[in-house]
């Protein structure tokens, strides 16, 4: 039994209460086992939702509130890359269900991608942020309506349904086929007309530099006759 949990344990598929590394690797691809990779993860989503409940206190003044606010935002893309580590070993999709519960929510900031820059608590009444914040709503709003308007026309995948795609694509076949019978044709004949002595004679290297020194010797005796 015990050699059977080690086992599993090196395969990633048993959760204990710490990693073999206490220290959070600085990259996630270092990680390779699922099982450390989750309790990383969930190490940055204590780490988020402490900085989240501290940044709601707006008596932390505009330089405390953007630092806090960058740390949480970075912490974010940590957990991002975490999360694709996760799935990577063989784990849930977390970003993919974070997406998805963004949406359920109504989150504006929703389907704006990773990289989108976030505001938290107070940092969201600090100058400038709410034209920030109205602009991304826009845009997602925007974007969400150009997906409810993609049918399965824009990819193609009815094209063939009318019969026009397949009879264009026997058109062009056929036609190909000609043409390349053609061009066999016209080199068969070509290389048995090369073939023939008759047809085509082809001076050798030593007649045609006989044929210009001859032009040479014509050239100088027209000039010194002058």
């Amino acid at each position: 039994m015990l050699n059977k949990w080690v086992k599993m344990r090196e395969e990633g598929n048993i959760t204990t209460s710490a990693p073999r590394q206490q220290k959070r690797p600085y990259l996630a691809s270092e990680c390779e086992h699922l099982a450390d990779a989750e309790y990383y993860r969930n190490q940055i989503v204590r780490e988020i939702t402490a900085l989240i409940s501290k940044i709601q206190n707006p008596g932390l003044g505009e330089h405390a509130l953007r630092d806090m606010n960058d740390e949480i935002n970075k912490k974010l893309r940590e957990k991002y890359h975490w999360n694709k580590q996760i799935l990577k070993l063989g784990g849930l999709d977390y970003n993919a269900m974070e997406r998805k519960r963004q949406v359920e929510e109504g989150d504006p900031q929703a389907g704006l991608g990773g990289n989108t820059y976030r505001y938290f608590g107070a940092a969201k009444d600090l100058p400038g942020v709410q034209e920030i914040l109205n602009k991304q709503a826009q845009k997602s709003v925007k974007k969400r309506d150009m997906t409810k308007q993609i049918t399965p026309d824009y990819f193609g995948w009815r094209d063939e349904e009318d019969g026009v795609l397949v009879e264009l694509e026997e058109q062009v076949i056929q036609d190909y086929m000609k043409q390349n019978k053609n061009q066999k044709r016209s080199r068969a004949v070509l290389e048995q007309d090369i073939d023939d002595e008759d047809y085509l004679n082809v001076p050798k290297v030593a007649e045609v530099e006989q044929l210009l020194l001859e032009e040479k010797k014509k050239a100088m005796l027209a000039k010194f006759s002058i």
